[in-house]
């Protein structure tokens, strides 16, 4: 009995080994097995899969060129290769693309792609005998009709465009091509190059910011980046003949950026408006992975709001918005829809003890929008609207209450941060000596919303902002009394980016350099420490440091 018992086991478990078999088989060259199946496979690329990459050019001259291909077969790259620079001449990338199960034994699913004018078997090493196909631009493509490609991590599942010679790719599984599209007629434009993604879609989570064990929080405010599509021009570089007067803005902008993040090593990087130089960034995408890259590969969280200038160029706020929101290590919200602008929201940063989600520190960040809707009332700039002042005053009473701050028994702390100053920035009795240059009139709205008084009342210690690129100074909001405690710190960051304005060497001795600001939290003794640092000249040393907050309250230097 038990022989037979053990007999017709092994005979079971041999069928089962020869049913698995066959359906590998089967599947390997028809593709039997559901999509329920294949979608559990840890190699699997769900979604599409490219199968050509095409280009399409037009000419004005020519009305019978076209620069959109069979709508059924191709999907095209909404990038104009010329950045709508060209007098005659559009270009613009087609990919076709498909789902696994519709793959066909005809289809070939693209494993590689470069850019060059030479075969890669014959220009490049270790290429042995693959075969590379030709399409126009200088694209040559690696492509199998093996049945099981598309289930390979190297296969090509999403295609983009980026520009310029500095362009660099922030979304993981991306790897941008070293080598530009080849354009007739280039012209003046900025290079075009082919980004591709491979395997699947890598989802992104929010990070959670913390408290280090040290009980120290370290913010570093960069303001006013101004990156274009491409090198970007210098304006105002100081001094005037460094590296013998040759200057690429966004070069030396992302030098001087990365610089600061290596030697002061932030737990969070806020960047309060105007990133990108929207009349210069005729791709605003490119503009943005830019400073986005930085912070992605050195693991470090980061959060956006818009100035005035970051949606002047190719990408509206609520596209911006979106577009950071999508990257690794972004703390970016666009916020509720009923409040006015893009980026109302606030951060929670958490206590030292992992194993609780108390509060110890909030972060609100609010748009200030761009220029004034009333011009002949109010000249300038817009405002802080009422149901930006409403949204902020309810959500910090509502934190007041949650568990999450409640449940925090030292003391907490918050701040804010806006791009366009506040109107009580231009009280020049409030600025503290010492504290850094006032060298330009404070372009504060005209119109006073009453956002400082909200920001008093709800306890918030100080608030940063950006905007007028020279000024860096912080002012000290002093009621008046004779028992009056001062109540609020509102102090400028400093302009960081080339492509913006510096100068104002008839007002700065020496011209002014570019310069970012540091908040440093210190939650054992409830205090706020800050300075700022420079990229040229004393580069090492903590400018104007003073502390601005101790004991959890708002303190004179």
């Amino acid at each position: 009995m038990t022989r037979r018992i053990v007999r017709t086991g092994f005979q079971l478990a041999a069928l089962t080994c020869v049913v698995f078999l066959l359906l590998f088989i089967l599947d390997n060259r028809f593709r039997v097995l559901p999509d329920a199946i294949h979608n559990a496979l840890p190699a699997h690329t769900p979604g599409l899969v490219i199968t050509d990459i095409t280009l399409a050019t037009c000419s004005s001259l020519n009305l019978l060129s076209s620069c959109k291909l069979d709508a059924q077969k191709w999907h095209r790259v909404e990038k104009d290769l010329y950045l709508n620079k060209g007098w005659l001449n559009h270009a613009y990338i087609h990919i076709e693309r498909k789902k696994e199960s519709e793959l066909v034994e005809t289809d070939r699913v693209i494993l590689d792609v470069k850019v060059g004018r030479l075969d890669p078997v014959t220009s490049e090493k270790n290429q042995g005998a693959e075969r590379w196909e030709s399409r126009p631009g200088g694209i040559w493509l690696k492509r199998t009709a093996k049945r099981h490609a598309s289930d390979s991590v190297k296969a090509i599942t999403a295609v983009d465009v980026l520009f310029g010679a500095d362009a660099v790719e922030a979304r993981p599984g991306w790897e941008i091509l070293d080598q530009a599209i080849l354009l007739s007629n280039p012209g003046d434009n900025q290079e075009a190059r082919l980004t591709v993604r491979r395997g699947p879609h890598v989802p992104i989570e929010r990070p959670t910011v913390r408290v280090n064990k040290d009980g120290k929080f370290k913010i570093l405010q960069v303001a006013d980046l101004h990156f274009s599509t491409g090198l970007g021009v210098c304006r105002d570089a100081e001094p005037a003949g460094h590296n013998g007067g040759k200057c690429d803005a966004d070069v030396r902008t992302v030098e001087f950026l990365g610089s600061v993040l290596d030697s002061e090593k932030p737990d969070l990087v806020v960047l309060s408006g105007d990133q990108v130089n929207g009349e210069t960034a005729p791709d605003a995408q490119s503009a943005v992975f830019k400073f986005a890259e930085l912070f992605i590969k050195r693991s470090i969280p980061f959060a956006t709001i818009f100035g005035n200038h970051d949606d002047e160029g190719s990408l509206s706020r609520q596209a911006l918005m979106q577009l950071t929101q999508s990257l690794p290590f972004s703390l970016s919200l666009p916020g509720p829809s009923s409040v006015e602008g893009v980026g109302n929201y606030y951060i929670e940063v958490l206590s030292r003890t992992k194993a609780n989600s108390h509060s110890a520190l909030t972060l609100y960040l609010l748009d200030t929008h761009g220029y004034s809707p009333d011009e002949r009332q109010f000249r300038g700039y817009d405002w802080i609207k009422k149901s930006q002042i409403d949204w902020f005053k309810s959500t910090a009473q509502s934190l007041k209450k949650s568990p999450a701050h409640e449940g925090y028994k030292h003391i907490r702390m918050n701040m804010a941060f806006i791009h366009i100053p506040l109107p009580e920035y231009r009280n020049e009795r409030d600025i503290v000596k010492g504290s850094g240059t006032f060298a330009e009139p404070p372009t504060a709205p005209a119109f006073n919303s009453g956002f400082k008084q909200a920001l008093v009342e709800e306890g918030i210690l100080a608030v940063g902002c950006g905007h007028d690129h020279v000024n860096d100074y912080c002012a000290l909001s002093q009621p008046e009394g004779k028992d009056a405690k001062p109540d609020l710190w509102m102090c400028y960051a400093g302009g960081a980016g080339f492509g913006g304005y510096g100068g104002y060497s008839h007002v700065i001795e020496g011209g002014y350099h570019r310069r970012v600001r540091v908040y440093e939290f210190d939650m054992d003794d409830a205090s706020i420490r800050t300075w700022k640092r420079l990229e040229y000249g004393e580069k090492d040393k903590k400018i104007d440091e003073m502390v601005i907050a101790q004991g959890g309250s708002v303190v004179a230097p």
